[in-house]
Order: structure tokens, then C-alpha cells, then sequence
């Protein structure tokens, strides 16, 4: 059994040595077409790692020539496949602006998107490259209004929005916990003018509702009036947005004497 383990390493060794012998004569080649045709099959069969090398090389020995479109979109393609995503979107568009005209331009446009989609953190972490991934998608979207791509480009769009939408509404949420009670009022507002359609309408608008009566009866006396003119108002737009919402005997209970609270402060004319 030991002798047939020796045999079988042996072997193994002898076929990496042959394999890694191999791709140093390819790197070493003058034959600038036998390394681009290695290269390639080195692609295709999933080797990225030896076919990166070869491409960054062929950028320079094809350029100017036909071939330079072919070896830098799988040069691309090879930065993509090894998980560089922003080094990807940088090169697919550096290839679309490149190669204006080149088959392979509108699938550059749709990866430059699609790696920064990649890219886009969660909602918690900074959005940059949500937006950017956004924009990208969009971008590809009005260039390329018949593609294929397009049915799946709007779905990552809806995706990165609704990333968008939950962190602004979870921006808000957090003014409203810390008590900074007229930030939470200005957020939510922004939540659901950002997002008409938002999922969050109800919670932001009940929270809304709790903070603007909360920073009126926080205020100084002068301007107590106007606040609770303002917080009775988005506590009427509740009830008329949600008159069957589970959250109504909770304003119900906190509004019952709104009205005789301003009533009360009315400045006297």
C-alpha cells in the first residue's frame, strides 16, 4: 500500500513538473500567436491564473493590430474570473470607450455594472459602489434598450435600489432611537419621497407620527405651537393612508389631547 502511495506521488510530482515546465516555455515562447493560442486555452479551460500573465504580456505585443480587441477583453475577462471585480470594471470600460464599435463592446458595458453590482456591500457599510453599479446598469440600460441583458439588468437595479431604500430607512430609525427627534422627521420624510413605493411606508410614517409629537413636547414653549400644528398633520395623514393599521390605538392614545394642546398655546390675536 505504502509502495503504491510513493508511485502514485511520484507521479504526480512528475505530471506538475511537466505541466509547470510546460507553461515557462510558453511564457519564454517568441512565438507571439503560439502564446496568444495558449493563452486562449488556457482561458478556456479555466486556468485563469496562467492565462492573465500571457494576456498582460499580448497587450503590448498586439497592440495596433487586429487582435488587440480579442486579448484585452480576455484580459478583462481574466481580472473578472479572478475575483479583481473593480480592476475588471475598470478595463471593461476602458475597452468600451476603446473599441466603440466591437462585438464584444455591449457585454463590456452590461460587466462594467455588474462587477461594481459585485462589489455593492451591505446596506449597513458605505454605498458607493451600489451607486456606481447603479448608474453603470442604467448607463447600459439606455445604450442597450433591445438587449438580452436587459431583463437581468433591471433586476440588479431593483436590487441595489431597494439596498438604498432600506439604509436610508434604517438611517432614520436610528435618529428616532438616539431621540434626535426632528433628524427622524426630516429622514423619513426623505424615505418616502426617495422611495414612493417603499415597503417601509407604514413603519415610517407611524415612527414619523411618534417623532415630530415627541420634538414638539421637547420644545421650548415659544414653538411648541407650530410643532404640534405639524405632528397632528402627519398623524391625521396616517389615519388617512392607514385607517385599518395596527399602529392607530398606539397614536390614538398618544394624540388624544393634540387638539387641546394646541388649543392651549394658540398665540391670543
Amino acid at each position: 500500500m505504502r509502495k503504491r502511495l510513493v508511485i502514485l506521488l511520484s507521479g504526480f510530482l512528475l505530471l506538475a513538473g511537466s505541466a509547470c515546465n510546460e507553461y515557462q516555455k510558453v511564457l519564454k515562447s517568441p512565438n507571439v500567436d503560439f502564446k496568444y493560442e495558449k493563452a486562449v486555452e488556457y482561458y478556456n479551460e479555466g486556468e485563469y491564473d496562467k492565462a492573465y500573465p500571457l494576456f498582460d504580456e499580448l497587450l503590448v505585443l498586439y497592440r495596433g493590430s487586429e487582435k488587440a480587441a480579442d486579448v484585452y477583453y480576455y484580459y478583462a475577462m481574466c481580472s473578472f474570473e479572478l475575483k479583481d471585480f473593480i480592476l475588471a470594471a475598470y478595463h471593461f470600460k476602458n475597452f468600451a470607450k476603446t473599441f466603440p464599435t466591437h462585438p464584444k463592446t455591449e457585454m463590456a458595458y452590461y460587466m462594467v455594472g455588474y462587477c461594481h453590482y459585485l462589489e455593492s456591500p451591505d446596506y449597513s457599510l458605505d454605498q458607493d459602489y451600489t451607486f456606481k453599479a447603479i448608474n453603470d446598469l442604467q448607463l447600459f440600460a439606455n445604450l442597450y434598450p433591445n438587449s438580452d441583458k436587459l431583463l437581468s439588468t433591471n433586476e440588479l437595479i431593483d436590487e441595489l435600489r431597494a439596498k438604498l431604500e432600506r439604509k436610508s430607512f434604517e438611517r432614520a430609525m436610528q435618529y428616532f432611537h438616539m431621540e434626535y427627534y426632528q433628524s427622524a422627521v426630516v429622514s423619513f420624510n426623505n424615505v418616502m419621497d426617495d422611495y414612493p413605493d417603499t415597503e417601509y411606508r407604514e413603519e415610517a410614517m407611524f415612527h414619523k407620527c411618534v417623532a415630530a409629537y415627541r420634538f414638539a413636547d421637547n420644545s421650548i414653549s415659544e414653538k411648541q405651537f407650530q410643532r404640534y400644528i405639524e405632528s397632528r398633520t402627519a398623524y391625521l395623514d396616517f389615519k388617512e393612508y392607514f385607517p385599518e393599521s395596527d399602529y392607530n390605538k398606539t397614536l390614538d392614545k398618544l394624540f388624544a389631547n393634540i387638539d387641546q394642546q394646541i388649543s392651549e398655546l394658540k398665540p391670543q390675536s
